[in-house]
């Protein structure tokens, strides 16, 4: 599916360009852990109603702990849709676009004071300083994981650098991602990956309710709720479930492994979205189609919002792992469809 139908010589050159530029990004979104959710309508330009769909899909998944791409994989053999080959890279950009949006109206009070916390760390780092720091080392935020001097530390600037010790494990995958991206080739991992997906969900459950949150979370706690992100990227496995599990697991809030959760995607969805934006004004944009475009990120970004609203009730109630149940569905029905084909 393409955005626009270019005709004659150039068209042809414009499609060998998008499709070349597609094969560059493919696996670049092994950094946000999630597919892009655009499929191929074969003969069927975009309309106002695929967008709708493919937004409310978009703005659900990503949220919801129940794998994205597990979705694309299930949508895709269920109805005889090719597997997305992301050749509608404006689109794909302003469906996450909506999707951070939610996030950032979500959370808008943390990240008001993450961003003051930020600029005050850089004044005081590079800015004209009249505290001898080694004469305080207990104010300094980077010794501040250990022991009584952590109260110090404003919550807020804690918080940053947990998100940052949180993405580290991401570069790990880098050498392996081509590995990763070749799984979305074989629904039935993919199938039973969702399955291991309802076995965390089901598991945190079950756990004793946790009491850190950004003032006593260390950076092993950090750190291993990052290692759960990496490992989401393998197509099945949820990430907002395994992030979340994952912070249940190190003995966090409830509510703070939510929240902690859907902040450290922030940086690495920003990351995959300017990467995929570039290969997107490469491709060229048919403007002709930016109403439908926009409309998908409306769509995305609302449907978003009241996703987020929901998992953080569900999981505030003790209820986080009732996706378990729909996982598992979900992957029995992925595995029957292809040992059916």
């Amino acid at each position: 599916m393409h955005a626009g139908r270019p005709e004659g010589r150039n068209g042809v050159a414009v499609t060998q360009g998008r499709l070349a530029h597609a094969e560059r990004c493919d696996g670049r979104r092994v950094a946000s852990g999630n597919r892009s959710l655009l499929v191929d309508l074969g003969e069927t330009d975009l309309n106002i109603f695929h967008a709708v769909i493919l937004g409310l899909i978009q703005g659900l998944a990503e949220f919801l702990p129940i794998s994205s791409s597990g979705h694309l994989v299930l949508f895709s053999n269920l109805f005889g849709l090719e597997s997305a080959e992301e050749s509608n890279l404006f689109f794909d950009v302003l469906v996450h676009l909506g999707t951070l949006a939610a996030v950032l109206i979500v959370y808008r009070k943390e990240i008001a004071e993450m961003v003051r916390e930020f600029f005050s760390l850089i004044r005081e780092l590079f800015g004209s300083r009249r505290r001898n720091i080694s004469a305080a080392p207990e104010e300094d935020p980077v010794h501040n994981y250990r022991g009584e001097s952590r109260r110090s530390v404003h919550p807020a600037r804690r918080l940053i650098f947990l998100i940052i010790v949180a993405t580290l494990p991401l570069f790990l995958i880098l050498p392996v991602k081509g590995y990763i991206e070749g799984m979305r080739t074989r629904p039935i991992l993919v199938g039973a990956a969702l399955l291991l997906t309802g076995v965390i969900l089901y598991l945190s459950d079950r756990i004793s309710k946790g009491r850190k949150t950004e003032r006593s979370a260390t950076w092993l706690d950090a750190l291993f709720v990052g290692i759960c992100q990496a490992f989401a990227v393998t197509p099945g496995i949820s990430r907002s479930g395994t992030t979340i599990a994952g912070g249940l697991f190190a003995g966090f809030d409830r509510k703070f492994a939510v929240r902690f959760s859907f902040l450290m995607s922030i940086p690495t969805v920003i990351a995959a979205t300017l990467l995929t934006f570039m290969d997107a004004l490469k491709a060229g944009v048919d403007t002709s189609m930016i109403p439908v475009y926009l409309t998908g990120m409306v769509v995305a970004g609302v449907s978003g919002f009241f996703a987020i609203k929901l998992l953080s009730y569900l999981t505030a109630k003790g209820k986080f792992g009732s996706f378990a149940w729909y996982c598992w569905a979900a992957g029995l029905v992925t595995i029957i469809t292809v040992l059916a084909v």
